[in-house]
């Protein structure tokens, strides 16, 4: 019997979820857009789960849709039949935060994957690019809007017009990745930063994300009058909740200050 191509494991909080189709590099076959689309809608109603782990199974992250899939004509005929899942406007709209572990390549489809995690933590082996222009395709999962809001326009037009690789060094300069970390430490890295949000308020967390996310998408002022319309409907905790919490997180920032 073979692997499922989606790798689920819940854990304290967190859910792990791994592409796993590891000698196609992780490519986004029918079966795997549709698997990743149907456990993103379970987590969306999962109050167990906190955070979510996306990474990929091998050496690569993901290559993207699967050309040779798409190059079969009786599967393309099948698949333009059916409503081909939105796994990055999926992932946009999980209430819980999702953390990228970017274990390799992450290539067009899978870049636009990427680009839909709240924050990337990335290995060495880690790369991205852009390859819509080369292969003669469009991007239609955000690439071509969300890029340049990570990395500035003239960056991602240079990724965009060239196809070219960027490496996780470079990705992390940009600011595309929050941090590069040795391939060992990466899922470790992630739960990490996972437990330290679930030690957050949870509805407060998740309320905070929506902000962040929504005030995204708005010009700063309108953005601003945002913030304020959010923040005047939230229900603060009494004084003294807010006294004994303030306390753990001076002992927190003193412990994290040493280490």
């Amino acid at each position: 019997m073979s692997e499922p191509v989606l790798l689920v494991e819940k854990k304290d909080g967190i859910a792990t979820l791994t592409l796993n189709r590891p000698d196609q590099m992780n490519a986004l076959s029918t079966e795997l857009l549709q698997a990743l689309a149907d456990e993103i809608e379970s987590l969306r109603t999962d109050d167990d789960i906190g955070v979510v782990i996306l990474t990929g199974a091998g050496r690569a992250f993901c290559a993207g849709l699967d050309l040779k899939e798409m190059g079969d004509r009786d599967k393309r005929e099948k698949r333009d039949k059916q409503r081909r899942p939105d796994p990055p406007s999926l992932l946009r709209s999980l209430p819980q935060p999702v953390i990228g572990a970017i274990n390799g390549p992450a290539v067009t489809g899978g870049f636009e994957i990427s680009l839909s995690c709240d924050m990337l933590i990335a290995a060495p082996e880690a790369s991205f690019a852009d390859t819509h222009a080369r292969v003669g395709l469009l991007a239609g999962w955000g690439l071509s809007q969300r890029l340049s809001r990570a990395v500035g326009m003239n960056r991602a037009k240079e990724l965009s017009l060239t196809g070219n690789f960027l490496s996780a060094e470079r990705a992390c300069e940009w600011g595309l990745v929050n941090r590069v970390v040795p391939r060992e430490e990466l899922l470790p890295t992630c739960e990490s930063l996972a437990n330290d949000m679930l030690s957050c308020i949870p509805e407060v967390m998740r309320q905070y994300k929506r902000m962040i996310d929504r005030g995204f998408d708005l010009a700063l002022g309108d953005a601003m009058n945002y913030e304020i319309e959010v923040a005047r409907m939230h229900s603060s905790p009494p004084a003294e909740e807010v006294a004994a919490r303030r306390t753990a997180i001076q002992e927190r920032g003193r412990t994290q200050s040493h280490s």
